[in-house]
């Protein structure tokens, strides 16, 4: 018996082998919960090496996982910024399952083409990035919560949010933005669920070890930011993310809401 059993949780963003989502999701059916997975639909040509050599299926693979270790998985391929989509992906969810208890809002514009000076910045990217991590998490949060609040059980909600939104970085405008909207975003949130007795937190990752930091290399740029910006002196890796995500969703962490929570190994400290 695991402690969510009996529980459905999304976690979006979940088709990526090196990914948050993707270990979320298994850490979260690990502890007894059924899933569904939400990704884009990525071009399998595109995949990272990694993927490509495994024979890596995107949120297929991920389910297929989450199968292995008993839980049954419901894959979508969903634009969270799409309301259309959003809806879709909740009424897909309580058709298959019947419920939903926990919901993981990880989904994310890609790193890379955003990291430029803001005078260098079009506003077309900028607004994609904020309708994916802050409008899609919006737009997640105002379609099931119809649900959690009337099955009168209370819920759990993890906004995946960074530590780039409680401290600014040059050229990363749009996503320091985007993160610090998500802990707002969190904090309403909480005070107006708390009568229901829907929490609601954020997890704001340092550097973690995914494909997603793939363009910085794992040689000695790689080393040297994590030896001068890291005091634990290491990246974490994804295991860990999802590990400690799906721990937030459990009944140990009753009594905790409405909080944004550091996982970096000591570079922010408040």
């Amino acid at each position: 018996m695991g402690v969510l059993d009996g529980k459905v949780a999304i976690v979006t963003g979940a088709g990526r082998l090196r990914g948050i989502g993707r270990a979320t999701a298994l850490a979260l059916a690990k502890l007894g919960a059924d899933l569904v997975v939400t990704g884009t639909g990525r071009d399998p040509a595109r995949f990272p090496p990694d993927e490509q050599a495994v024979g890596w299926r995107d949120i297929e693979s991920t389910a297929e996982q989450v199968r292995q270790v008993g839980r049954r998985c419901l894959p979508l391929v969903a634009n969270v910024a799409d309301k259309a989509d959003v809806q879709r992906t909740v009424a897909a969810t309580v058709a298959e399952f019947g419920r939903i208890d926990i919901l993981v809002n990880n989904a994310a514009f890609a790193r890379g083409p955003d990291r430029v000076p803001v005078t260098e910045l079009s506003e077309e990217l900028w607004r994609k990035v904020l309708d994916i991590k802050l409008t899609g998490s919006f737009l997640m949060c105002q379609a099931v919560l119809p649900i959690m609040i009337n099955q009168g059980q209370g819920g759990c909600i993890i906004n995946v949010s960074s530590i780039a939104g409680k401290r600014g970085f040059a050229n990363m405008a749009a996503y320091c933005t985007s993160n610090a909207g998500i802990q707002g975003f969190t904090q309403a949130l909480a005070i107006e669920l708390a009568p229901h007795n829907i929490r609601v937190n954020a997890v704001c990752p340092g550097i973690i070890d995914t494909s997603r930091m793939d363009d910085l290399g794992r040689g000695e740029t790689w080393q040297t930011i994590i030896q001068q910006t890291v005091p634990l002196k290491r990246a974490a890796s994804d295991e860990e993310v999802g590990k400690f995500i799906a721990y937030l969703c459990t009944p140990d962490v009753a009594y905790m809401t409405g909080q944004s929570i550091n996982f970096d190994g000591g570079v922010v400290m408040w």
